[in-house]
């Protein structure tokens, strides 16, 4: 199915239809390299989310449901949502409208207090870990860094063939991931997609965690991922403490980082220059901490 197009007359339309109090307040697209949803300012304190694919729609309800039940437990502000948008004027997919968070997203921001974010985001995933799971769902990344393998060992020949990388040590940082212990407690919530497109800034601090569309149960090294493909190798212990991620643990999220940076700097090196430099990060981070494990 293809994207469907998705503009201010648009959202204008939408809110007239299915929430006419709010017709008439200003509406604005907020920039954003992000490839999952597109997303508009409804007036001063809301903002609009619209999905731009099918499986994305299909996590707003389990995000709407859940983000108001964890919310209390969290160190950081996340999205309240105030009303659950449904398909119509042209719109194919459930959308909804939520209290507008301030800040600008990691990845935009060059002057950040670092050593400082990497504390309170740690303790965000502390204490998301430590929620009751009673009744969750499981994260679609809840499983096994092995689920990449396949496409992993592809991206690292097409990316080794144009020079990106030394294939042969981004095939041992890999293989290293595969080799450590599954998880064998019992699943924890996750975020599941902790990159720097989904963490705000303000003054500075980080502030707010969005974009809980992975949120699930599953094993806790998916939220290691911000180690690599937001952090640095002075401010990951820092992270890591707060989270107090065992080894097998930091190996398996070390794949991840891996991971998924083969596939950003891989599928969006041409149409998405921001996704594709974070997963050049993560790729860097990845080996040179792998390499200081040998």
């Amino acid at each position: 199915m293809p994207e469907p197009h998705i503009d201010t007359p648009l959202v204008c339309r939408l809110i007239a239809a299915q929430f006419p109090r709010w017709a008439g307040l200003p509406i604005t697209r907020v920039p954003s390299a992000g490839t999952d949803n597109a997303i508009y300012r409804l007036g001063d304190d809301m903002a609009v989310r619209l999905p731009r694919r099918p499986w994305v729609a299909a996590t707003l309800t389990k995000e709407q449901d859940w983000l108001p039940r964890l919310a209390p437990f969290l160190l950081l502000a996340v999205p309240v949502p105030l009303a659950p948008g449904t398909p119509g004027q042209g719109f194919p997919f459930p959308w909804g409208v939520y209290q507008w968070l301030d800040g600008s997203n990691a990845a935009d921001e060059p002057d950040i207090d670092l050593p400082d974010a990497a504390v309170r985001l740690g303790r965000f995933v502390a204490a998301l870990e430590r929620i009751d799971t009673t009744g969750g769902p499981p994260s679609f990344r809840g499983g096994p860094v092995s689920m990449l393998d396949d496409r992993v060992r592809g991206e690292i020949r097409a990316l080794g063939a144009d020079g990106t990388l030394d294939p042969g040590l981004a095939t041992a940082a890999w293989e290293t991931a595969l080799a450590a212990p599954e998880w064998d407690g019992d699943p924890v919530w996750v975020h599941a997609d902790l990159s720097p497109l989904n963490l705000l800034v303000r003054h500075r601090r980080l502030t707010a965690i969005i974009d809980f569309g992975g949120l699930g149960l599953g094993d806790p090294a998916i939220d290691m991922l911000p180690a690599w493909e937001w952090l640095t190798a002075p401010t990951r212990g820092l992270f890591r403490a707060e989270t107090r991620a065992d080894d097998a643990t930091w190996a398996r999220g070390r794949g991840w980082g891996l991971g998924l940076g083969l596939g950003a700097a891989n599928f969006y090196r041409h149409s998405n220059p921001a996704v594709a430099a974070i997963g050049r990060h993560a790729i860097s981070e990845a080996i040179t901490d792998y390499q200081g494990t040998r």
